[in-house]
């Protein structure tokens, strides 16, 4: 990947309560946000990754929660929110049984484990994230916590380099 310095500089320059907000965006737990915010400046793109993967493996399971606060149902993207539409993309035009099978699954996950199914949607199709998901429903709470761990951690680190490739 092309690295940005300059992006990755103006970032790194970013006063306290700009980067708080910046980041809030691609993490909504304000626990990542003040890891990565402390883990400034970052050498390169590679040092920003490894903060964000240091950072989600210190999170507890209540600030993964405020982290999967921010993450739309899959299935139904969050409407006007280009960050939501765009990483499921995989469920645009599907047909309406998929649909309706996605929207049960997630309401047998989310009745089993309290919160929304989490997955990194971008590049998947609706009928993976439906496999994924009743894949994933038979795990214990431990399991799934960090498989979510995981999948937050990719997500981030997209939002991450989109960030970064913006400017």
């Amino acid at each position: 990947m092309t690295s940005h310095p300059h992006a990755l500089d103006a970032l790194a320059a970013a006063d306290a309560a700009e980067l708080e907000e910046i980041l809030l965006e691609v993490c909504s737990s304000p626990r990542w946000a003040a890891a990565i915010a402390q883990a400034r400046p970052w050498s390169d793109r590679e040092a920003l990754l490894a903060a964000n993967s240091a950072a989600m493996a210190s999170l507890t399971t209540e600030d993964l929660r405020d982290a999967m606060a921010g993450h739309a149902r899959i299935g139904k993207p969050t409407a006007g929110d280009a960050t939501s539409e765009r990483e499921q993309a995989g469920i645009q035009g599907v047909d309406r049984a998929i649909l309706d099978e996605l929207h049960e699954a997630n309401a047998a996950y989310e009745a089993k484990f309290g919160h929304v199914f989490l997955i990194c949607a971008t590049g998947r199709t609706a009928v993976g994230m439906l496999a994924a998901l009743r894949e994933r429903h038979p795990n214990d709470a431990a399991t799934e916590t960090e498989i979510v761990r995981g999948e937050l951690r990719k997500i981030n680190d997209i939002r991450l380099n989109r960030l970064l490739d913006a400017s």
